[in-house]
């Protein structure tokens, strides 16, 4: 039985978290004795993991440098005495990894999700100090691998597993007319999803502001923000002062998206930089087309022409038009999502993603 140890800073619900949560409870039971640490904070994803039988600690760091967590990290770590470590995120990589290596953990393998811009020097020196003692880098793109590579990270300790995301059924679980009526939509509504964090980086701004010239050509269309984070007052003020309140309707986090995308028209991601979208993914498993930014990441996922398009970073004016002539010609769009839903299917499921992380542990182990 190989004891892993998956560290993390929260379980919110986010990308990286979601991913994490599904590994850990996918992993053969059989083989695998599986634990979770959140290294801040717990979340919502908490829940799902003790429901799924996997022991769940909480450290409590306080500050980004905090003493007292990294010795009680260490401690919970000398007694799993786990034969491999897997951090995620830079403060859990960071944290997680000095603390396993002063443990005595001889297998540790790291994780970068995203393309991490925000990234100053003595981050990154950090980075590629770790690295050094780091058999693998998980990361769940080509873009992140590129990135690092380029900042000075091994390129060849970097292991490429794309995200996972669960097939969903093929029917709704509510109809239409009940989402709309709950939403307070007329029925003659068409629906937009954005579905992130409420963060500059996810430039939903942009996506407010395309909203607003797609009404002038299709008043029915209204955009979903899904979602929460420290800019949503500052992005309802925006979208009032667009005087748009109308047709942009901020619904705060769900936890029942699998009820509002298949309902919607397409998915709009207007980030200016991305590891691998669980947003994207979710959408093409309900069988939207999805409007986003060429970027890295999305590059891995949108195929131009075949399950939605790519659209430069800040063209606003690219998501309305897009997304118009979608709404002109529904078969286009179904044809899009159909491609989309099968590529999911085929080359990003949950059993792929787990399988990959078991496969890359017993390489490690030996």
């Amino acid at each position: 039985m190989i004891r892993v140890l998956q560290i993390i800073p929260t379980l919110d619900r986010c990308g990286a978290e979601k991913q994490l949560t599904l590994l850990a409870a996918g992993l053969p039971r059989d083989r695998f004795d599986v634990h979770v640490c959140a290294l801040t904070r717990g979340g919502p994803l908490e829940e799902p993991l003790r429901k799924a039988g996997i022991p769940v600690t909480v450290i409590g760091k306080s500050w980004k440098f905090d003493p007292l967590a990294y010795r009680r990290l260490r401690r919970l770590i000398v007694r799993l005495q786990p034969d491999l470590v897997h951090t995620w995120i830079f403060a859990a990589n960071a944290y997680g990894r000095w603390a396993a290596r002063s443990a005595g953990v001889k297998h540790l393998v790291g994780g970068e999700r995203c393309v991490d811009t925000w990234k100053q020097w003595h981050e990154l020196a950090i980075d590629k100090y770790l690295a050094r003692y780091t058999q693998r880098i998980v990361t769940n793109s080509s873009g992140v691998r590129d990135f690092y590579a380029e900042h000075g990270l091994p390129a060849d300790k970097f292991v490429v597993i794309p995200n996972g995301v669960e097939p969903w059924a093929p029917r709704p679980p509510k109809s239409r007319e009940e989402l709309l009526a709950e939403l307070g939509l007329p029925v003659t509504a068409r629906l937009i999803a954005a579905v992130n964090r409420l963060w500059p980086q996810k430039r939903v701004k942009d996506l407010i502001w395309a909203a607003d010239l797609l009404k002038i050509v299709n008043p029915d269309a209204h955009l979903l923000i899904v979602g929460d984070g420290p800019q949503r007052w500052r992005l309802e003020r925006y979208r009032d002062q667009c005087e748009i309140r109308d047709c942009v309707h901020f619904l705060g986090p769900r936890d029942d998206v699998t009820r509002l995308l298949p309902h919607c028209e397409c998915l709009w991601l207007g980030s200016e930089y991305e590891g691998q979208s669980n947003a994207i993914l979710e959408a093409m498993a309900a069988g939207l087309p999805v409007i986003a930014t060429d970027i890295p990441g999305n590059r891995d996922l949108v195929l131009p022409e075949q399950t939605g398009y790519l659209v430069p970073i800040g063209d606003r004016a690219a998501f309305a038009r897009r997304t118009n002539a979608l709404l002109q010609a529904p078969e286009l769009a179904r044809r899009l999502g159909a491609t989309g839903r099968q590529r999911v299917l085929s080359e990003f499921s949950v059993e792929k993603m787990v399988a990959r992380h078991a496969a890359l542990y017993a390489e490690i182990l030996g």
